[in-house]
């Protein structure tokens, strides 16, 4: 009942609205339009009789007729308005017939056919009770609880990935803190805060990104995240030969179906001769195409750089026709990319992304993904969307 009393009373503020202008009438007429044009007509008579009596020159009698004249035809015009205001008004009238009738009319018509006229009122608090799917009423829940509960350790390590994820990188990082300073440090715990120290520095790998990661391996020497990240910031410093040696330690310490393997492989190639790649996430998908294997990097590292490049590029085009034939991988297109940034043929990576874009639109997620790369690694993003 309430909605329907609410929506009443907005009908009638945005009729109220509409008519107001059309409530205005015209202003009175100051004189008798009529009655003043006979006036003007007796002294053009009067005017003819003076001249026949030779009372006023002619040219005086010219003057004058003309001035009368003058007036006679603005008094005509006033009248002609008077008659138009008339038909105005009928208007008027029609347009406020339709204000009352017809707008709520269409506007009712219109929520009854698409409207839930019948569905009962959800508070926020109820819904809150029951989320569902909903992400965004999941965090809201938490969120909740937590601002009653703010020393609830387990919440807000529940949250903060969860951020993250939502690219709320402020929110993610002191919702890590918080976890941390309640429940104590993790190996977790610690590469999700540096994950989000890196996210939020564009990739960079900063002092307090390294201390947690240097904290996370302090408490799991074999936590592979940890290792990634530090030898990226290896990398990122300059530090290649220290670098090269830690993605060789990674990469031998890992199994051989690790996840992470194909990205810590490109970066061994990248520190063995090529360009620096950009650093990313070491969870990359195991199903992207056209990787090395282990013992193709151990290869590699004994070979010539023209033998090493050579091997490079035969695996680099072999992803990209794979591409070709399944363009709907998009880790696939991620790598390529970066391949051909790393191997500085421009040109070939532009086209990577102009294909990788057509596989996965600018608007969706993935492609806002593949830009951002695209102009981390320097390439002309605006050219691909075209």
């Amino acid at each position: 009942m309430l909605f329907w009393i609410l929506s009443a009373l907005l009908t009638v503020a945005v009729a109220v609205t509409l008519l107001w202008p059309l409530l205005k009438g015209a202003p009175p007429a100051a004189l008798d339009d009529a009655g003043e044009a006979a006036v003007y007509r007796d002294q053009l008579k009067e005017l003819e009789r003076d001249k026949a009596e030779g009372l006023i020159s002619a040219e005086d009698a010219g003057y004058a007729r003309a001035e009368i004249g003058r007036r006679l035809l603005a008094v005509s015009g006033e009248s002609t308005k008077a008659s138009d205001g008339g038909r105005t008004k009928g208007l008027n009238k029609l347009a406020q017939a339709f204000v009352i009738l017809c707008v709520p009319a269409v506007g009712l018509g219109f929520y009854l056919k698409t409207g839930s006229p019948d569905m009962p009122a959800a508070p926020l608090a109820a819904r809150l009770e029951n989320p569902g799917n909903n992400i965004e009423l999941l965090v809201a829940k938490v969120e909740r609880h937590l601002a009653q509960n703010p020393a609830d350790g387990s919440g807000w390590d529940v949250l903060a990935p969860i951020y993250f994820k939502m690219q709320r990188l402020g929110d993610a990082e002191l919702a890590y803190r918080n976890a941390i300073r309640l429940q104590g440090t993790s190996p977790g715990r610690m590469n999700g805060l540096g994950e989000v120290l890196l996210a939020g520095n564009d990739g960079i790998v900063t002092d307090d990104a390294r201390s947690a990661f240097e904290e996370a391996l302090r408490l799991d020497p074999k936590d592979s995240r940890a290792q990634f990240y530090l030898a990226l910031a290896l990398e990122q410093a300059g530090k290649k030969t220290e670098a090269l040696a830690a993605f060789q330690a990674l990469a031998k310490a890992s199994p051989a179906d690790a996840p992470w393997l194909p990205l810590v492989q490109e970066h061994i190639a990248a520190n063995s001769g090529g360009a620096p790649v950009a650093g990313l996430p070491a969870q990359a998908p195991s199903n992207a195409p056209g990787g090395p294997s282990e013992s193709d990097v151990e290869a590699a590292a004994g070979m010539s750089a023209t033998d090493r490049n050579a091997m490079i590029r035969g695996m680099v085009e072999g992803l990209d026709a794979k591409l070709k034939e399944d363009p709907n991988n998009f880790e696939g297109w991620m790598r390529l990319i970066r391949s051909y940034a790393m191997l500085g043929e421009k040109d070939k990576a532009i086209t990577a992304l102009k294909a990788g874009l057509a596989a996965f639109p600018s608007e969706q997620d993935e492609g806002k993904q593949l830009i951002a790369m695209g102009r981390e690694l320097g390439l002309p993003v605006e050219e691909a969307l075209k």
